[in-house]
């Protein structure tokens, strides 16, 4: 069965993200235009519009489309702004980030992922997008950012993250323990001050280093 991509896109958009309350156009238009098709493995194309997170390698999964539209609209990107996210998966959403903001900074631990993303973005002529293999907890970039996006959770907000965050700048990323993990938004107020707001409940895999402790039960 031949499947009308366009079509599928905007029902996504219009019958999936919106009703989400994603309301900001530049994140709209991103979702409109960016080809989420082209991100997912051939044999996954049919299911690129899916209210589904498609499973990816090494355990990790391509997050829904609301919960992309989500996270995007609750950064608060703006045009001027220099973004890094942890955890490049497929792509998507730094090519989404790359037509919202003047410059995207993303890492991945695992190579494939970040060759893969590398050629999609090269494909779509993006030139703003920097793709990078790292590990999360071992990466210590040159400068700050107006906005972090965490791809994966952490048990305890690791204090080097919130280093990456300019003043001013926000960072989102998933907290707790699974299943019942939180979404946070938390916004830089000044040096040592932040403000955290809870957005939603989800569950993601663990960024590598980043698992809760083991206990010891006598």
């Amino acid at each position: 069965m031949n499947i009308d991509f366009e079509q599928a896109r905007h029902a996504m958009v219009e019958q999936q993200v919106r009703p989400w309350e994603v309301v900001d156009p530049l994140v709209l238009d991103a979702l409109s235009t960016i080809r989420r098709e082209d991100f997912v493995a051939p044999r996954q194309r049919k299911l690129a519009f899916t209210d589904v997170a498609l499973p990816l390698e090494h355990g990790e999964f391509m997050f829904k489309p609301v919960m992309e539209g989500r996270l995007l609209q609750s950064l608060q990107l703006q045009p001027e702004d220099e973004v890094l996210e942890v955890g490049t998966g497929t792509g998507f959403l730094t090519a989404c980030m790359a037509r919202i903001v003047r410059a995207v900074l993303s890492i991945d631990q695992h190579g494939d992922f970040v060759d893969r993303a590398r050629g999609r973005l090269e494909g779509l002529g993006m030139t703003n997008a920097r793709v990078e293999q790292a590990d999360a907890l071992g990466f210590e970039p040159a400068r700050q950012f107006d906005a972090v996006l965490i791809g994966g959770a952490v048990h305890q907000v690791p204090e080097q993250f919130r280093k990456w965050v300019r003043v001013g700048g926000r960072m989102i990323l998933v907290r707790g323990e699974s299943p019942a993990m939180e979404t946070l938004l938390l916004t830089r107020l000044d040096e040592k001050n932040w403000r955290e707001e809870s957005l939603f409940e989800t569950d993601l895999p663990y960024l590598k280093g980043a698992e809760p402790k083991p206990r010891f039960v006598l």
